[in-house]
């Protein structure tokens, strides 16, 4: 009998796509369960029985950890857990137990006002960028090249911004490249190196600029290693910059796209996803 597995999103995309097609050959049933549609509350509440685990794979920078939360509480395990979603979801937050936990992050200044982000520029020179603190894909990203437009690019964030979108990051530029790796359970299985190209400075996979794959760097391996004993084992894009002094952990996707990374490397990332749940439900 196919054990059934809920992927909560808010759209069938290419990696749920191929994740619920190869599903059975792993003895697994995938429903997609829109996300925007579970009305999760009591413990009680039936959106979500019936489920052998849910796999979050919200793309929203709310809904996750709170779908994850809620279902946890019904008995119903997820995929990432509530905790590492909710940790991800908060860049700040993740930089702060990353950093506790001894794996390196970058330099960075949490931006709640316009005197925090004359200091942060005060204390960071320019090149500098500018990050929301709830936020993915790219979006809202901005590169401040001088100084003296910094200002003028903080009248977007304080005049446009509500609320939590307000909360930014501030950190230095580290050039125009990364590495996503793509971690399953405790293991990556592919890692890919993102290129900025074109007219846009950001080298975010979800871009599509230019990839090329990358062998398993050592100090890589003991910086994932920190990271999962950080959020525990799941499924995550580390995304990490090179610096003098090593690589440093610039974002943990909690619902990694992998399209990008399985184009570089050849893996064969829906399998080694559905093999880590097989194993949690042994």
């Amino acid at each position: 009998m196919s054990r059934r597995i809920a992927v909560v999103a808010d759209r069938v995309g290419w990696e749920e796509r191929l994740l619920i097609e190869a599903a059975p050959a792993f003895g697994l049933h995938l429903d997609w369960v829109n996300d925007e549609s579970l009305c999760l509350g009591h413990p009680d509440a039936p959106s979500v029985k019936g489920y052998d685990t849910l796999l979050v794979r919200s793309r929203s920078y709310t809904r996750g950890g709170l779908i994850a939360t809620l279902a946890e509480a019904a008995g119903v395990p997820t995929l990432n857990t509530a905790g590492a979603i909710h940790a991800c979801e908060n860049k700040a937050t993740l930089r702060a137990v990353l950093h506790t936990a001894g794996v390196p992050v970058p330099d960075h200044r949490l931006v709640l006002s316009r005197k925090d982000f004359e200091k942060a520029v005060d204390e960071l020179p320019p090149p500098l960028v500018l990050k929301p603190v709830f936020g993915g894909m790219g979006k809202r990203v901005t590169l401040i090249r001088h100084a003296d437009t910094a200002q003028s690019v903080y009248d977007y964030v304080e005049d446009l911004g509500h609320a939590f979108e307000q909360a930014c990051l501030v950190e230095p530029y580290l050039g125009g490249t990364s590495v996503r790796c793509l971690v399953v359970g405790r293991e990556p299985v592919g890692a890919a190196e993102f290129e900025s190209g074109g007219t846009d400075w950001r080298n975010n996979a979800a871009l599509g600029n230019k990839n090329r794959a990358v062998a398993h760097d050592p100090g890589v391996l003991k910086i994932i290693d920190g990271v999962v004993s950080v959020l525990g084992p799941g499924i995550y894009g580390v995304d990490l910059f090179r610096t003098s002094d090593g690589y440093v952990v610039n974002e943990v996707n909690h619902a990694p796209g992998f399209r990008a990374v399985a184009s570089a490397t050849g893996a064969d990332i829906p399998a080694a996803v559905l093999r880590h749940v097989q194993e949690l439900l042994a």
